[in-house]
This record gives C-alpha cells, structure tokens and sequence, in this order.
C-alpha cells in the first residue's frame, strides 16, 4: 500500500483537549491533514472499534497536562489522559523522535481531515467497515512490508 501523503503536508497551529481537559495539545508546525485507520487486532481492543489517526512532527507538538503511557508492543507506546482515559496518540519506540499519531477527535480543525488510508481492513469488524475511495491493505499486505505487526499477543 503506498500512499501520496504530499498533498495533505502542512504546516500551521492546530489545538485539541482530551474529554476532561486535564490534557491539552497543541500542533505547531508540520503534520499531516489527513487520517489514516487501523483494524488490527491491538488497535480494536485500545479503541472498542478501530484507531484512526493523523501526523505531526514531534518538534511540531506541545503537550500540557499529566499523560500516561504504556508499552503496547515491544516497538511501540500508547498514551492517554489518566483522568478520563481519552486516548491521545501512538508512537514508535524504536526511531529517534518519531511523530506523534495524533487521535483526530482531540482537534476540532481535524472533523475535515479526509480518510487517506485503511490498513488490517481484512480483520474489519462488521460494524467498523468503512467507506469511500482510500488505500486499503490487508494483514498480510501490511505486514509483507513491515517488521511490525498487529496480530494478538
């Protein structure tokens, strides 16, 4: 699955808040006005459904309020609010500053982000199948190219 994430590049100021406002982020610089989603089996269990997320630069994002965080795989972490549990972003473990992948509904500017890319859309529950024209990629399409991997664990 290749996608043309260029035309979606920006760079501007964009805020957000978790559901209780313990935790607010800020974008400021360079990320990705575009969403991506993931249907492993990981990302079903974090979000009850599937996870969705966009980019930005790690030097781009400001982080104010007490986050907690924990190691989902041995290459990845999971954050959230540990007031009300509002997830907030996914970022690698193993590259230097890796960017955020930023959970949209914390950005109102976000609800017009497009859906660019579907990734596990084998493993797709029925009520989280998702519509319209964007790059798709199976388990196993997903994972021929990539070390990682959202089976089970």
């Amino acid at each position: 699955m290749s996608v043309d994430i260029e035309p979606f590049r920006r760079s501007g100021r964009m805020e957000g808040r978790c559901d209780c406002g313990a935790v607010r982020v800020r974008i400021d610089g360079a990320h990705v006005a575009a969403v991506g989603a993931c249907h492993c089996g990981i990302c079903q269990r974090w979000s009850g459904a599937l996870y969705a997320s966009f980019d930005a630069e790690a030097d781009a994002v400001t982080v104010e309020g007490e986050v907690a965080t924990y190691a989902s795989t041995d290459w990845a972490e999971r954050s959230f609010c540990p007031r009300c549990g509002s997830h907030l972003w996914y970022r690698s473990t193993v590259r230097e500053a890796p960017a955020y992948e930023l959970m949209p509904g914390l950005f109102p500017a976000a609800a017009a982000f497009p859906l660019i890319s579907e990734i596990y859309c084998d493993k797709a529950p029925a009520y989280a199948a998702l519509r319209g024209e964007h790059a798709r990629a199976s388990e196993a399409d997903y994972e021929a190219k990539r070390a990682a991997r959202g089976d089970d664990r």
